[in-house]
């Protein structure tokens, strides 16, 4: 994929029912005492970005990463699907929930974009989405987006009210519970009908 043509890159936080039944508690507590009523972003920074088969590095601080499967709309105008690509959000591990996440998701490479491009069709529902997350070739997770809080269409409903996407923006739809971890030397792969398959492999710093 180039990465000249992608925008700017926003991920999604608790978009999946799974996530946010385990994170209730927490929602009720101060300082806001009441879970979110708008999406919840995050933006993934330019230079987090990977191509499909690249390595990406990992500090030495981090034992371990997580691995964030995901799918994002990529807009063809403003605030219009053009198609979808598969893309690997990974993370520090970190138990922040108020704080926005930046130190723990932009480091450099800490993020894994698809070379293909589904493109945006009558006939193609996200909701019907299903991903595989193989780590050296064992799989570890399977990511199906029936379980979303907002499904596409609606989480860029509700992003639309208040912010334009532009072309070549990018809105990751949330990565599930369940997300596994690796560690230096892993070959992480994404695959799912389609989108063909991601791979990265993660690399000491």
């Amino acid at each position: 994929m180039n990465l000249d043509t992608l925008g700017t890159v926003y991920g999604t936080l608790l978009n999946f029912r799974s996530e946010v039944e385990a994170c209730a508690p927490k929602m009720n507590e101060a300082p806001y005492k009441a879970p979110p009523k708008k999406p919840v972003l995050y933006i993934k920074t330019a230079n987090t970005w990977s191509t499909d088969l690249s390595t990406i590095p990992v500090p030495a601080r981090a034992p371990q990463v997580e691995v964030g499967a995901t799918i994002a709309m990529i807009m063809k105008a403003p605030n219009q699907v053009g198609g979808y690509r598969l893309m690997n959000d990974l993370s520090l591990p970190h138990a922040s929930f108020f704080r926005p996440p930046v130190k723990f998701k932009c480091l450099d490479g800490f993020l894994g974009i698809g070379d293909t491009l589904l493109a945006a069709a009558p006939d193609v529902d996200p909701s019907g989405f299903v991903l595989d997350v193989r780590i050296n070739g064992e799989l570890r997770q399977t990511v199906r987006f029936d379980g979303l809080v907002r499904d596409a269409k609606q989480l860029l409903a509700d992003v639309s009210e208040f912010m334009t996407l532009g072309e070549g923006d990018a809105l990751m739809l949330g990565c599930d519970l369940g997300r596994p971890m690796a560690r230096v030397g892993d070959r992480i792969e994404i695959s799912a009908p389609g989108f063909g398959v991601l791979t990265n492999t993660l690399v000491a710093a």
